[in-house]
């Protein structure tokens, strides 16, 4: 049974099966729709929310952290009961999945981190940086981010998804948006890898600029009990995209957790 409700504040959806529930953590800008592809397949618990400041979500702070992100979780995950979770974060969303882990790693049965940043050269580093500055200047989201998402392929064929994406960006809050975007954009790479002991999965899409494989494999040295699995032919959202192969690398990695 699938319930849409409001939780002190948190949207959320909740596909209520069995077993361990799999909770989906979406990136900057988007909410929790972006999970559709995710929802029914699995034969555990979904639990997909909006995060503070997106979607039906509000955000009742200017000086937000990571911090803030985690104990919105822990939040919603004691209110509905739930001991032990798989935890699932995307772009943005893993760093939240990554600083939960290191306050609240014997709350995880397993950790994925799909399409996660991680020692940003400084061309990278500049080029994000000059990504936040055009946004705050034009008050707009760049429907430039979907050529980025997307392969031209799946775009072509898939209108629909596009349009929805846009307009899933074109509503966002701006001063919400931009306070929160600056956490990725001056994100550090400081959390206390050390502390996260859980199995833990790292995926990214081979044609991810942002997120790319290199990267990856780099975080995973830091994180033990990792591994990495790159999607072929993914681009930053392969979750959407590459549904059917990122839904597989996930169902068998909470398996063998």
């Amino acid at each position: 049974m699938i319930n849409a409700k409001d939780s002190k504040n948190t949207f959320y959806l909740l596909n209520q099966k069995k077993d361990i529930p799999i909770v989906f953590i979406h990136g900057v800008g988007l909410n929790h729709t972006i999970w559709e592809p995710q929802i029914d397949v699995f034969d555990n618990t979904v639990l997909a929310y909006d995060i503070l400041g997106h979607g039906k979500t509000p955000l009742n702070k200017d000086n937000i952290s990571f911090d803030d992100f985690s104990n919105q979780l822990i939040s919603l995950v004691d209110e509905l009961e739930m001991k032990k979770i798989h935890l699932v974060g995307f772009s943005i969303g893993s760093l939240i999945a990554r600083n939960f882990a290191t306050k609240y790693n014997d709350r995880l049965k397993s950790l994925t981190l799909l399409c996660s940043i991680f020692n940003r050269n400084q061309e990278q580093q500049q080029i994000v940086k000059d990504r936040f500055e055009l946004v705050k200047k034009s008050k707009t989201l760049s429907k430039q981010a979907l050529n980025r998402w997307f392969t031209d392929d799946y775009l072509e064929k898939h209108p629909n998804t596009y349009e929805k994406i846009r307009s899933i960006l074109e509503k966002n809050n701006m001063e919400n948006f931009l306070n929160i975007y600056q956490l990725f954009v001056n994100h550090k790479d400081n959390e206390q890898f050390e502390k996260i002991k859980t199995k833990t999965l790292i995926i990214t899409g081979e044609g991810d600029i942002g997120s790319t494989p290199k990267m990856s494999e780099n975080l995973s040295k830091v994180i033990n009990n990792s591994k990495v699995k790159i999607i072929s032919k993914g681009k930053h959202l392969c979750s959407i995209e590459c549904a059917d192969d990122v839904n597989m690398a996930i169902k068998k990695h909470i398996q063998d957790a």
